[in-house]
């Protein structure tokens, strides 16, 4: 039996953090849920993830600077998932590390399509349940 990729999800707002989590373990990925930047900086090193998600406006940094320390940790690809929706927005998160940029409210196909094209030697297990990063 193949084992399920890693994902990293860092998201501070607790909803849209458990709806990721949802599609990514419907997707077949282990999810590893963080709601600050630091958690999610320091699950990126421990587990080399295949994929991590990463919103912009964190409680404790700046996505794009999260992007930065993730990015001298990690080789995993980082799938921005923001409100902001602007251009220059887009064009600083590629800059700061990001592979690709999805704009809330997005669809969760979209969210699942965008992550197996970036995940793509992806196998699917239904049986895998999300990890939060840190015991509250």
């Amino acid at each position: 039996m193949n084992s399920p990729k890693t994902c990293v999800v860092i998201e501070d707002d607790a909803d849209i953090r458990d709806l990721i989590a949802l599609i990514l373990t419907d997707a077949g990925f282990e999810v590893h849920a963080c709601e600050t930047g630091h958690d999610g900086v320091v699950e990126a090193e421990r587990l080399n993830p295949d994929l991590i998600t990463l919103d912009v406006g964190l409680p404790d940094m700046d996505g794009r600077e999260a992007a930065r320390l993730i990015a001298a940790v990690s080789q995993a690809p980082i799938l921005m998932i923001t409100a902001f929706a602007e251009l220059d927005d887009e064009l600083h998160a590629i800059a700061s590390g990001a592979t690709a940029y999805l704009i809330k409210p997005f669809r969760p196909r979209q969210l699942r399509e965008i992550a197996l094209q970036l995940s793509p030697q992806h196998t699917a297990s239904s049986t895998v349940q999300p990890n939060p990063c840190s015991q509250s």
